[in-house]
């Protein structure tokens, strides 16, 4: 009776042994047969490495095709830092051994290894902890070959040729060109390969950097290399063919650095900007003091960087042609000239050049307080009259007083000219400038009332300790901030009108707006690059720049200015600084300015374009801390004896009794110093 069930349950245990073993073979099958392959590559991958192959860095020239950055070829020595973690020592007799071959410090190659992050200064390893480290940028043939016959004694060094950038003209275009720093490993451009981070170099990154190759190469148990399975080549990068012409460059730089190197301090610095008025391209861009891009190749020294960072060097990573910010002072005055004929003021009217004009309970004067009489708005702009657009901002500010919707007829004309926006340049970082008004007036109160207000309690002790006048002064202005700061007062409308107060511009944008005032309106973007070409010449992509707007300007008025500029360097406030000059041959327009910043010396400003009668480059030169707009800033390269100040010369003084005593201020972007107001 019992062997039946025996039998059964025999039955089935054979079963279920029959079905495991037809799953084990059916699992087999598709192991073998049907995945075979990818798990075929999944166990080659596993003695495989991917090696980036880097492109060679596309060429950036200048209009003529003279190289301004390239690449070429040098031996580059890189660790690779997962072998030397798997040695006894964590490969430190290996850095030792390297160290000495290199003839560098030990600690100087660890440093390279660590990866950067929070609190870890430079040099460190911003790529990928596989891929290896570059310790030497550049060696010499002699020592490469010295590494290569040592390579059992140097586990995990590598020594390999790769591209490298090179600046052939040092300095020039500094600010222009940008630089090179390493990656992220995420960048699919050879992980942390240098790419752009700032100029040219980071703004056509996508044409210059071309596209990275690969090889992917089988390595035994030790990861040294048996052979290669697969190979990508790499698409070398484009030309980017510039607007600049590299020997105006040079000159303007040379000029520049005569001009705010004679500043002491770090106080000397400035820029200058060479437009083409009728295209909008850019000639020439520069800034003081500047700085050689080659410090980044192979990695950027802790002590380069502090100085390039410093304030005490003038912080030269700043382009100040595009990131610097002043008040115009009086080159801004093409501006208000402007907003005052469309206001409906007469061009040939007749104004009285008082030698002050007071608003309130303040006298507003003219520069060194001259009385100049009557003339109308071509001699006023000639001589730089401060009083008769001050009777236009104050009369414009009655007007508005009051309303609910307040013309603003100079604000609404500046931001015509194209300021208070970024100009929309092909270089990174560009500044907006600012162009104030009622509503920033009050955004800015808002802001800063609580610290103002406290600040006008305490009376600033620590300042009064050392400096008692000063702290009254500062107490003071705070005291009226406090209370009613967010008005836009006439005497804000006052400095507005000449290009003081709490406007600034940045002098590309200045540039532009001088390139639209001699070109009868046309506003524009204005471009560096000029084309992108290929390895083979064919021109990939031409670069144009765009046209933003017209100058809502009648061209009678364009003229009316055009023609009383002519008259500065020849008769006006330019005209010490142009003695000598063959104006006749090369008839220049212009206006100076002297924009006065709190605690610190004037900066010089020249704006103009030539020839004045068929202009054809807009030039806009500042000097910060240069003096008055009439000595540092207009000098050209042909001149005879010195420089002096003509009698009205840039923009207005303060009274003797509301000026303060100096103190430091950073140099960037200065606040302007604004004399007390009603």
């Amino acid at each position: 009776m019992m062997r039946r069930p025996t039998r059964s349950r025999l039955l089935v245990v054979h079963l279920l042994v029959a079905v495991l073993f037809l799953v084990l073979l059916g699992r087999l099958w598709q192991v073998q047969v049907l995945d075979g392959d990818r798990y075929a590559r999944m166990a080659a991958e596993n003695h495989t490495r991917r090696v980036v192959v880097p492109a060679v860095r596309g060429e950036i020239v200048d209009d003529r095709g003279r190289p301004l950055a390239r690449d070429r070829a040098a031996v580059r020595v890189s660790v690779d830092r997962a072998a030397l973690d798997r040695l006894p020592d964590r490969g430190r007799a290996v850095l030792s051994r390297l160290a000495e071959l290199l003839g560098r410090p030990r600690k100087q190659l660890a440093a390279r290894l660590r990866p950067c992050g929070p609190g870890v200064n430079k040099p460190c390893w911003a790529g990928s902890p596989y891929e290896p480290v570059p310790v030497a940028g550049e060696v010499s043939e002699r020592v490469a070959l010295h590494l290569m016959e040592r390579e059992d004694d140097l586990p995990g060094v590598r020594v390999e040729r790769r591209p490298v950038r090179e600046y052939p003209r040092g300095t020039l275009a500094a600010h222009l060109l940008g630089y090179l720093a390493p990656g992220s490993s995420g960048a699919g451009r050879g992980g942390a390969e240098p790419t752009g981070r700032d100029g040219l170099e980071a703004q056509y990154e996508d044409d210059l950097s071309g596209r990275a190759g690969s090889r992917e190469v089988v390595v035994d148990s030790a990861g040294r290399a048996v052979r290669t399975v697969r190979e990508r080549a790499p698409v070398p990068g484009a030309t980017l063919v510039t607007s600049i012409d590299a020997r105006v460059q040079a000159v303007v730089e040379k000029a520049l650095k005569r001009a705010a190197g004679r500043v002491a301090g770090a106080a000397g610095s400035g820029a200058a900007v060479v437009m083409d008025v009728r295209t909008g391209r850019i000639v020439a861009l520069a800034g003081y003091p500047a700085y050689d891009p080659s410090v980044w190749t192979g990695g950027i020294r802790q002590t380069d960087y502090e100085r390039l960072t410093s304030e005490a060097h003038g912080l030269p990573l700043i382009s100040r042609a595009i990131q610097g910010q002043w008040p115009p002072a009086s080159t801004w005055k093409i501006v208000s000239t402007a907003a005052a004929a469309r206001a409906g003021y007469p061009l040939d009217g007749h104004y009285d050049c008082s030698g002050s004009y007071r608003i309130g309970d303040r006298s507003f004067r003219n520069f060194g307080g001259a009385n100049l009489g009557g003339m109308d708005l071509h001699r006023a702009l000639v001589v730089s009259c401060d009083t008769i657009f001050y009777r236009f901002a104050h009369r414009m500010w009655l007007k508005d007083d009051g309303a609910r919707r307040p013309a603003d007829p100079m604000q609404h004309m500046a931001r015509a000219f194209g300021f208070g926006v970024r100009t929309g340049v092909d270089l990174p970082g560009e500044a907006a400038g600012r162009v104030p008004d009622r509503t920033w007036k009050r955004e800015t109160w808002e802001r800063t009332r609580k610290q103002t207000c406290a600040d006008a309690r305490t009376g600033y002790p620590s300042v009064a300790r050392t400096d008692p006048r000063r702290a009254a002064y500062l107490t003071a202005i705070a005291k009226e901030n406090c209370d009613h700061g967010y008005l836009w007062t006439a005497g804000d409308a006052a400095n507005f009108s000449i290009g003081q107060g709490d406007v600034l511009v940045t002098p590309l944008q200045l540039a532009r707006a001088y390139a639209a005032l001699a070109n009868g309106g046309t506003l524009f973007s204005p471009r560096v690059g000029r084309a992108v070409v290929g390895r083979d010449g064919r021109v990939l992509r031409e670069i144009t720049p765009p046209v933003t707007g017209r100058l809502p300007v009648p061209d009678r008025t364009l003229a009316y200015i055009r023609q009383a500029l002519a008259d500065v360097p020849r008769s006006g406030t330019a005209a010490p600084a142009f003695a000598g000059f063959p104006l006749d041959k090369v008839p220049v327009a212009g206006k100076t300015g002297t924009a006065e910043a709190y605690g610190a010396a004037d900066t010089s400003w020249f704006a103009s374009f030539a020839p004045a009668d068929h202009p054809r480059l807009a030039v806009v030169v500042v000097v910060s801390e240069g003096g008055t707009g009439a000595e540092a800033a207009p000098r050209p390269p042909v001149r005879s004896g010195p420089a002096s100040t003509a009698s009205t010369a840039g923009g207005p003084r303060c009274p003797a009794d509301a000026r303060p005593p100096a103190f430091r201020r950073p140099r960037v972007s200065p606040r302007p110093m604004a004399c007390p107001l009603p």
